[in-house]
């Protein structure tokens, strides 16, 4: 398994904006082959930071995801919503039994 975390840090002034414009990639993602979930969290200390948690089969699913229509065009957007540059970090990990 794949699993990012994005961590977005919103301007205050554009924050609705931001939640508005990231529902239709979270809708899109989630119904992808290789998701396993696409969640937004808002940080509890931050009142501008968001955090997607992304939870992804394999390569293959993460490839895939970075060159759909919706990812794309919600990058394209991304920044004029951003009040520093996107952190991004990606992990592999393996269920727990």
């Amino acid at each position: 398994m794949i699993i990012i975390h994005a961590v977005f840090n919103i301007n205050p002034a554009k924050q609705d904006a931001f939640l508005e414009e990231i529902q239709p990639l979270i809708v899109a993602s989630r119904a992808e082959s290789g998701n396993v979930s696409y969640t937004l969290h808002k940080a509890t200390e931050k009142d501008n930071e968001f955090t997607m948690v992304e939870v992804w089969q394999d390569h293959l699913a993460v490839a895939s995801h970075n060159s759909s229509e919706h990812f794309t065009s919600f990058v394209g957007k991304a920044k004029e919503f951003l009040s520093s540059p996107l952190n991004v970090n990606a992990f592999e990990g393996q269920p727990l039994k």
